[in-house]
């Protein structure tokens, strides 16, 4: 004779009253291994409805028979108190931890992408089933302002890792500023899923989220790009691109393998300007390629690089584009390859062009911040500074870094950073190189600076005016010590 309900939900009261009486787990040090909770409870139960019982009994709920097992534990840090049925992929996540098993392994068995098995795993994290170790993406103790250091902790470790993969050379269109017109010979399709195989390993390594964000050229060319596309979502990757217009069946075929996390295409200024940088007619089919995406509900950004033909057009152009995108921002042109030829904006009226920015941003929401130095005019505005470009200042080799179509790994793409190439030596071996990590360090002059960890302004600036990437800050640099 089996359990009544009666005998299952007293089960269920003890076993709740034993994790209210646990001790609150703290996460584990840095790199140590995702463990179980160990305030966790799990009941295998003969009984269903039980936990709606338990958390309203003056409800009329009505136990049923049927097998159910029930997770209870305080959620690390803070001790809130959950208890739920367990999911099939929380018993996944436990089933793998508990008997330490390989995870391409289950997956094979299970006939699955591991990525199902990875997404079961980072799931069970974040609900606090499991404890996974902080990220190892973490700035040099170099990036804290020499006062102040306690505020500047959520610039200094990321919790996600972008890899800006150029999976080839070709492009449909012939810019001006173009950085790289150069011939190079994409990987075969074996040699991107090794790439995708590493960039795992790192992810998992690193404890981050990976993203993989795929650009060229225009990765649509790349002639095994849907292969690629697919492989990447097997593999449990965020994945967005940056590329050109192309067609609505292009887009939905992609959405069909998994969802796009966004999709940034460029500007230079309003059409006539525009058009001359990047080819007549260009203008027009970016508005309506943002439509369709608009259309498939997938976000829309819009870059601008910045030169002193088009700073005057910048702030014409967000109101332009107010509604018609979701994000429009700019980087400051880097004098590489074709940009050369282009002039930068000029220094003497950066600060007021910032200035005038900021006061457009407050009126229009679709105009965002990305310039390290916006964080500048902040400070001096009295205003709270944001992330900066990526999220933590120069996010070069830190918690970013591009691939060339023949595996060069680089910091940034818009400036020659050379680390390594990954059908030599793996993404996380070139990653914890000395070479990555002086790119990471940034310029000897913004060391203790009161905004570094939000700022360490661009490198690819930096560089291409003819400065030392490695001591002189950036030229643009307008705060006072």
């Amino acid at each position: 004779m089996g359990n009544t309900w009666e005998d299952e939900f007293a089960q269920l009261k003890q076993a709740l009253q034993l994790v209210k009486d646990a001790d609150i787990p703290q996460y584990p040090n840095l790199g140590k291994a995702i463990s179980i909770n160990p305030t966790l409870q799990l009941l295998a139960l003969t009984w269903s409805n039980l936990c709606t019982l338990l958390k309203n009994s003056s409800k009329q709920t009505v136990p049923v028979q049927g097998q159910e097992f029930v997770v209870l534990y305080k959620f690390p840090g803070d001790g809130e108190i959950f208890f739920f049925p367990a999911s099939k992929t929380n018993l996944l996540a436990l089933k793998v931890l508990s008997d330490n098993l390989d995870r391409k392994q289950v997956a094979k068995e299970a006939d699955v992408a591991v990525g199902l098995v990875d997404a079961a795993i980072e799931e069970a994290c974040k609900q606090g089933i499991l404890i996974s170790p902080p990220s190892a993406i973490q700035r040099p103790d170099t990036h804290l302002p020499a006062i102040g250091a306690n505020k500047w902790h959520s610039h200094l470790s990321s919790n996600v890792f972008t890899l800006q993969w150029h999976v080839t050379q070709a492009c449909d269109l012939h810019c001006k500023h173009c950085y790289d017109r150069s011939e190079i010979s994409p990987l075969t399709l074996e040699q991107g899923v090794t790439i995708l195989d590493q960039f795992r390993d790192f992810v998992l390594d690193k404890k981050v989220r990976g993203q993989v964000t795929f650009t060229g050229g225009n990765p649509l060319l790349y002639k095994h790009f849907s292969e690629l596309y697919k492989e990447a979502a097997k593999r449990n990757f965020s994945i967005a691109i940056l590329g050109n217009p192309t067609s609505k069946d292009v887009i939905q075929s992609l959405q069909a393998i998994q969802p796009l996390s966004f999709y940034q295409v460029s500007l230079e200024g309003l059409e006539e300007h525009n058009d001359s940088i990047r080819g007549a007619g260009h203008f027009k089919r970016i508005m309506a390629f943002l439509k369709i995406l608009d259309e498939l509900s997938i976000y829309s950004m819009v870059m601008l690089t910045l030169t002193r033909e088009n700073m005057n057009q910048v702030l014409p152009l967000g109101e332009f584009l107010r509604e018609k995108t979701d994000l429009f921002t700019f980087n400051r042109l880097s004098q590489t390859g074709e940009g050369a030829a282009l002039k930068t904006a000029a220094k003497e009226e950066y600060k007021g062009f910032l200035e005038q920015y900021l006061e457009a941003v407050k009126a229009n929401p679709t105009m965002g911040l990305k310039d390290n130095l916006i964080n500048i005019t902040k400070t001096e505005q009295g205003d709270k500074v944001f992330g900066g470009c990526t999220g933590y200042g120069c996010g070069a080799a830190f918690n970013f870094c591009s691939i060339l179509p023949n595996g060069d790994m680089h910091a940034c793409r818009k400036f020659q950073s050379p680390i390594g190439n990954v059908l030599e030596s793996s993404l996380l071996e070139l990653y914890n190189s000395d070479i990555a990590e002086t790119y990471r360090l940034g310029p000897e002059e913004c060391r203790g600076c009161k905004i570094r960890p939000v700022c360490g302004g661009c490198q690819a600036v930096i560089q291409s005016s003819g400065l030392d990437i490695t001591l002189n800050k950036d030229p643009y640099c307008f705060l006072v010590p």
